[in-house]
């Protein structure tokens, strides 16, 4: 089963990085947990975001799309500083990992577990065609 886990934002992440021991420190944790991840065959990707400062967001509405500059603070919270996608047996072994992980900021923090559909998931609605195509896509985007 394939997960993404994204790392929450707080007020610190969307401020930038600040240079310092503290930063240093976290960054040489995450860097021997991702080695461990890589180690058990769990991680295929991951990265982390730069603030929403430097971001934009495309709001649609039927044909319109709404160009919008960052930073977007509602609710820092519920924005996204870094992801992983790990290939797991169950959410059960992504949990077990993710409470293994250091903390990812330099306060309180917190990192959401969420599974990625799969084909199997749209076996009542999904036709031979686009099942085809999905898979085409797939092999493209591996090959890469």
């Amino acid at each position: 089963m394939r997960v993404m886990i994204f790392v929450k934002a707080t007020a610190d992440s969307e401020a930038g990085l600040k240079p310092g021991p503290e930063m240093e420190k976290m960054f040489e944790d995450m860097g021997r947990f991702n080695q461990q991840l890589i180690d058990a065959g769990i991680m295929k990707d991951g990265d982390g975001l730069k603030p929403t400062s430097q971001a934009k967001r495309v709001k649609f509405d039927g044909a319109n799309r709404t160009v919008v500059d960052g930073p977007f603070t509602k609710d820092v919270n519920e924005l996204v500083a870094g992801y992983w996608i790990w290939e797991v047996k169950d959410l059960n072994e992504a949990v077990e990992w993710v409470k293994k992980c250091p903390n990812p900021m330099l306060g309180p923090s917190e990192i959401e577990i969420r599974p990625f559909y799969e084909m199997a998931d749209f076996a009542d609605v999904i036709t031979p065609e686009a099942e085809k195509i999905h898979a085409d896509n797939v092999k493209k985007s591996a090959s890469k």
